[in-house]
């Protein structure tokens, strides 16, 4: 008797250790899509809010430069032109047959 009771113990105590591995299987797959999209959202907010402020005191001080209808030109255009120096001429070449 005293073997079969130690035998079902601990046929019992794998059941139980199978269900809750399974159960928390199931509960992961319906419940982590949920969570990372709470995590990736917090991220968003905390990095947003970072740069956020940044961006919206950029905005802000190039508003108050600006007048209404005035045009700005962030970027010059370069001098030497489209081509690059270091790439050299073309050169189109006939086949010869």
């Amino acid at each position: 008797m005293i073997q079969e009771a130690s035998a079902m113990g601990l046929l019992r105590t794998l059941l139980i250790i199978l269900l809750v591995y399974f159960g928390f299987k199931i509960l992961a797959r319906l419940f982590a899509p949920l969570l990372l999209k709470f995590v990736a959202k917090k991220a968003e907010e905390k990095f947003g809010g970072q740069f956020g402020g940044f961006q919206n005191q950029n905005q802000q001080q190039q508003a108050q430069k600006r007048k209404e209808g005035e045009t700005v030109i962030d970027k010059m255009p370069n001098e030497k032109g489209s081509s690059n120096p270091d790439v050299g001429e073309y050169i189109d070449y006939e086949e010869i047959e």
